[in-house]
């Protein structure tokens, strides 16, 4: 069931229905229809893989409280370890069994030995990759004495499973979503209104920014040999609007629709295209899963505390994680290592915290320079992403190779209608507008609110809506979904 689709604008009225007029005040109500209402949503991709869900979440509820309990340090560690290592090898078995096997095919093929790997034909599980970190998190922080068990089953479960962030996160901590979860909630029209406007601003993300820009880039990615390196570099920035618009649009709906249940979700996104250095745009790109790299990863590695070497060798090895994270492939390895080496300097020098307030604070225009970092910075992030889409290395080394070539200074190519081209070229540019005028805001049209004349408002959130109709075909899917 898609955010984007007839099916699920029908699932979200009934819920919001029964949880508010139905369920009313009684949290233990609430809580059990959030629960049943997210087993339902989830069973709505695949039911098979609903028991997986169930089981690691029973996994981890239980491991949590054997640790909690455990008379010796011994018996709390083995706790510890039987849930990282049950819930990592679901993950390796399903999302990376196959990449290992074919991998080392591979190798041994370059030392002379041919084998013939055996590969598993299974489906991944959507989501698998988001809700084993959010029990990850939850044992790790029991393990380290940052909270105690949950002792109620229902509680934990909806933490795990609650549906706006079940399939493509934010990835949420224990210590920020149970607290709620266990709090009697009432209904604040303010939350509702806000939760509405930014559901409406990710829909408008996702329906046509991310999809119109996907029919190019998919066009262009796919028969690469056949074009231009100036269409090459078009269709490398309609990607990067792609899945930038695809993934932040599905976040901003995630949040909107857990407000309207009195929720407050993990922002994961603070217009990172407007970063001024690449330490910057992390601290802004899919926040939710960076800073769970940081204080799962990073810090119990050494941080940043051992000098010099310690901070490459740990920076190296979580982006090179996050890589492999998005998925099984070389190319995600790639784009993590890339990303690495981009932000290398700025750890050597250290320059990796400089800038942390958002770009030209209380002004209307960067300054120069400002601008210059802002170019740069998303130069660099166009050219990683051209690997994050590529199907293979080769495919990624030939798109560039073509890209630096004399057809780069060409007029690029459009095997659709030139006037299709332009529409979406401009859709891009106002959305970037909106964006920056935005940009010290949660979301974009976040400031919305403040703006006295209703009419002006209505009519800006007409405009969002008539678009949206006019521009959303197929229900498409998210391209978070696959990690």
């Amino acid at each position: 069931m898609l955010f984007n689709s007839l099916s699920f604008a029908l699932f979200l009225p009934v819920v919001f229905v029964l949880y508010w007029f139905v369920a009313g005040k009684s949290l233990k109500y609430q809580n059990v229809l959030l629960l049943c209402a997210s087993y339902f949503f989830y069973a709505c991709w695949d039911w098979r893989f609903l028991f997986l869900l169930v089981f690691s979440t029973l996994l981890d509820y239980v491991t949590g409280i054997k640790m909690s309990g455990a008379g010796s340090a011994k018996a709390r560690k083995f706790w510890f370890w039987l849930s990282v290592i049950v819930n990592l090898g679901f993950l390796g078995v399903f999302k990376y069994f196959n990449f290992f096997a074919a991998s080392m095919a591979i190798a041994m093929a370059n030392i002379g030995l041919h084998v013939n790997p055996w590969t598993l034909k299974v489906i991944l599980p959507v989501g698998i990759s988001f809700y084993t970190f959010h029990g990850l998190s939850y044992v790790i922080d029991i393990y380290k004495n940052r909270i105690k068990a949950e002792r109620n089953f229902i509680d934990y479960s909806l933490f795990v499973s609650f549906f706006p962030l079940l399939v493509a996160g934010p990835i949420e901590r224990a210590t920020h979503l149970l607290p709620q979860v266990k709090k009697v909630r009432t209904f604040d029209y303010y939350m509702a209104a806000d939760g509405l406007r930014q559901i409406l601003w990710g829909l408008f993300k996702k329906a046509v920014i991310a999809d119109q820009c996907s029919e190019f880039a998919n066009v262009i990615f796919a028969n690469s040999s056949g074009y231009t390196g100036s269409t090459l570099v078009l269709g490398a920035l309609f990607f990067t609007f792609q899945i930038y618009c695809d993934f932040s649009g599905y976040s901003d709906m995630a949040l909107g629709i857990a407000r309207l249940f009195g929720i407050d979700l993990l922002r994961n996104f603070a217009f990172p295209y407007f970063s001024r250095d690449i330490a910057e745009f992390w601290r802004r790109w899919h926040i939710s899963l960076s800073s769970w790299f940081r204080d799962y990863l990073y810090i119990p590695l050494g941080g940043s505390k051992g000098g010099t070497w310690t901070k490459v060798r740990n920076t190296f090895i979580i982006f090179l994680v996050s890589g492999f994270w998005h998925g099984a492939n070389w190319t995600f390895i790639t784009w993590g290592l890339l990303n690495a080496l981009y932000i290398m300097p700025l750890i050597i020098f250290n320059k990796n915290r400089v800038n942390l307030q958002i770009v030209a604070q209380g002004r209307a225009l960067p300054s120069l320079w400002e601008f210059f970092q802002i170019l740069l910075t998303f130069s660099l992030t166009v050219f990683a992403w051209i690997f994050f889409r590529a199907t293979s290395m080769s495919h990624a080394f030939s798109y560039i190779g073509r890209i630096f070539s004399k057809s780069l200074f060409t007029v690029p190519q459009f095997d659709a209608s030139r006037v299709m081209v332009f529409e979406t070229v401009i859709l891009i540019i106002v959305f970037i507008i909106i964006e920056w005028s935005g940009r010290e805001s949660q979301y974009a049209i976040a400031s919305l609110a403040r703006f006295k004349r209703k009419s002006y408002r209505y009519a800006f959130y007409f405009s969002l809506i008539l678009m949206i109709y006019l521009f959303m075909g197929r229900e498409q899917q998210f391209i978070y979904f696959q990690f």
